[in-house]
């Protein structure tokens, strides 16, 4: 017989028995009796549809949905550090949301981007989408324009938009009103070029620091007499050792090195380490690819066994030309189709090879520039410096000219201020005589037949002037 918790239920309210001792009983008795009726009841209410949750459950961490591809744009959605960053991400996020486009994108691969094609995509977007990309490219001419405006006013010149914005190479200067398939080419090349070179720049730029650092230190040295210089000699020679002594660094991307990463960062353990369990858990924000920023992050423990910001010697910015170093190397080792993000299949394939599990040893380079590079560097620092000190005294002349002025400015004030204090001066040319009088004689007041001397004192004399001695 199929026990019905529903009939159960009815049997038991309607019993005359139940009613007796219900309505005879306290209130925490009622309680007391009810509760595990009601608990039995929903147990087998519930239990069906528990069930089916369960099922669910399992059918979608056995099946899981699959991910859409990557999108070609992936590169571009992060900080890419470019004067145009954020028109570019702005553009990038518009068009992927219009569906035509987006489905396009998931069919382009990256040399259809690169090349122009899909560009031409561009006419079969929304109204909506187009209006949005208007004002967004609007935004950018009339930032540019600003920019140019501050430049040009700082050196004193005629700004002409038109021709100026010529030299920006992402968007279309003679259309400064509506985005179209030209503007979308002229971004694309122009940052993926950008992006090429930037890493460039950026060694350069490390490049300098490192040279102007040890000009300083030889500028400081040389201030030294004989015998702290040898001291400080020692004491800097000393730090570099201590700085070169440090654990040996795995190769990026190797075996070793990742399977470091899995230890130290995840807290697993090494003897289970999972390619594909390490991808995911390194995608941080979920997209089905490694960009740059996930691939340095990886790199940071092997950092660290050479770099300490507490140590007098360690200089994070050499921390972080390193951190590029090592992303360019395993860039070059794992990026196959060469749109700077690593894929699940690129990580995979990287396994195969043989440097993955073989890798030469890793060595922090320095010097990053020769002593023929170092005096060259000190001869445009000595030539900028003569040039501002040139600027300076020019400075220091405008602004005693300006102080010379200021004070004749000061002059004619209180000039001023004194013939409009005395009425009975009427022309320039009585002021002038009223400055210029003799001592002891007073200027005679319109009508008079003379000076007069200044102990007569006559009607319409005018005391108190300097001409009273």
């Amino acid at each position: 017989m199929t026990f019905s918790p529903l009939l159960h239920l009815e049997t038991t309210l309607s019993s005359p028995l139940f009613h007796s001792h219900l309505l005879r009983s306290p209130p925490s008795l009622v309680f007391s009796l009810t509760l595990p009726l009601l608990l039995s009841i929903s147990f087998h209410l519930l239990m069906p549809l528990s069930l089916t949750l369960l099922c669910c459950l399992s059918i979608i961490v056995l099946f899981p949905v699959p991910r859409p591809p990557p999108l070609p744009f992936q590169g571009y959605k992060r900080d890419t550090g470019l004067y145009y960053d954020r028109y570019l991400r702005e553009v990038i996020e518009v068009l992927e949301t219009d569906p035509h486009f987006r489905e396009k994108l998931q069919t382009a691969n990256t040399e259809d981007i690169k090349n122009g094609r899909l560009s031409k995509e561009l006419d079969l977007v929304g109204h909506h989408v187009r209006t949005r990309l208007d004002e967004l490219k609007r935004q950018e001419v009339s930032r540019l324009r600003m920019l140019l405006k501050a430049k040009m006013d700082s050196a004193n010149l005629q700004v002409d938009h038109t021709t100026l914005l010529k030299q920006f190479e992402h968007l279309d200067p003679h259309n400064q009103n509506t985005f179209e398939a030209k503007d979308l080419e002229l971004l694309i090349a122009t940052a993926t070029k950008d992006l090429e070179n930037y890493d460039a720049e950026r060694h350069e730029e490390f490049k300098r620091y490192e040279m102007l650092k040890e000009h300083e230190r030889r500028q400081y040295l040389k201030g030294l007499d004989q015998e702290k210089r040898e001291q400080e000699e020692r004491r800097l020679q000393e730090l570099q050792e201590k700085h070169r002594q440090h654990p040996k660094i795995n190769a990026p991307g190797s075996v070793a090195q990742l399977r470091e990463v899995w230890k130290e960062t995840d807290g697993l353990d090494p003897q289970e380490f999972n390619p594909k369990t390490f991808f995911k858990l390194h995608d941080t924000n979920g997209d089905g690819v490694l960009d740059e920023q996930e691939l340095e992050a990886l790199f940071t423990k092997e950092l660290e066994k050479v770099y300490d910001p507490r140590n007098e010697e360690d200089d994070m910015v050499e921390m972080e030309e390193e951190r590029l170093r090592m992303r360019e190397h395993m860039m070059k080792n794992v990026d196959i189709n060469h749109d700077r993000l690593v894929s699940l299949d690129e990580f995979m394939k990287s396994m195969e090879k043989k440097e993955y599990y073989n890798p030469k040893e890793w060595k922090v380079r320095r010097p990053v520039y020769s002593e023929a590079e170092l005096q060259q560097f000190e001869a445009e620092l000595r030539e900028k410096e003569a040039e501002l000190g040139r600027k300076a005294e020019s400075l220091r002349q405008e602004q005693e000219l300006l102080n010379e002025r200021g004070r004749a400015l000061e002059a004619q004030k209180r000039e001023y201020q004194l013939v409009r204090n005395y009425p009975a001066i009427h022309t320039l040319g009585l002021a002038v005589q009223y400055r210029a009088c003799p001592p002891h004689v007073v200027p005679s007041p319109p009508g008079s037949d003379g000076d007069v001397p200044e102990t007569e004192e006559p009607a319409g004399r005018i005391s108190g002037s300097p001409c009273r001695a």
